[in-house]
């Protein structure tokens, strides 16, 4: 099995959210795993969180399942159920189609890390719990769209 040289990796920045929503997401970075490795089953992605950063939206999807494994730092889940303290090797689930809104906070003032392994279907629907959005991904092309499917456009 190939050793995958992680300072070798690209450093992902960004997001692919529509404006102002791609904003929300700044001090968050990642490797691709998965890809690195040439895999196409499963996306896995070890993510660093700056103090006062978000993973994401709060978010769920329809088809996909995911995994959350924190390797270092404070972080903090932020769900349906509240706020839940994650440490270095804690873990959390969502299962696909489990309408449970989700992300990782960085309410710290250091660094964190987590590693983040999710399905890869060929389509998905994602839903975002605090604001008027939906996303409709397709062979990994994602198309924006209010919550009732009409245009997305900045308010």
């Amino acid at each position: 099995m190939p050793k995958i040289d992680l300072a070798t990796l690209p450093v992902r920045t960004g997001s692919s959210y529509p404006a102002p929503h791609a904003a929300a997401v700044a001090g968050r970075s990642s490797l691709r795993l998965a890809d690195a490795g040439g895999l196409t089953q499963f996306g896995a992605n070890l993510v660093r969180l700056e103090p006062g950063a978000m993973s994401s939206l709060r978010h769920w999807h329809e088809t996909q399942d995911e995994l959350v494994f924190v390797t270092d730092g404070a972080l903090t889940l932020r769900d349906d159920f509240g706020d839940t303290p994650l440490n270095a090797g804690d873990c959390a689930t969502f299962p696909a189609g489990e309408a449970n809104g989700h992300h990782i906070l960085n309410l710290s003032d250091a660094p964190g890390h987590f590693l983040v392994i999710g399905t890869r279907t060929d389509a998905d629907t994602g839903w975002y719990s605090d604001v008027d959005l939906r996303v409709s991904s397709r062979r990994n092309e994602h198309s924006y769209t209010r919550a009732d499917g009409t245009p997305f456009t900045p308010d």
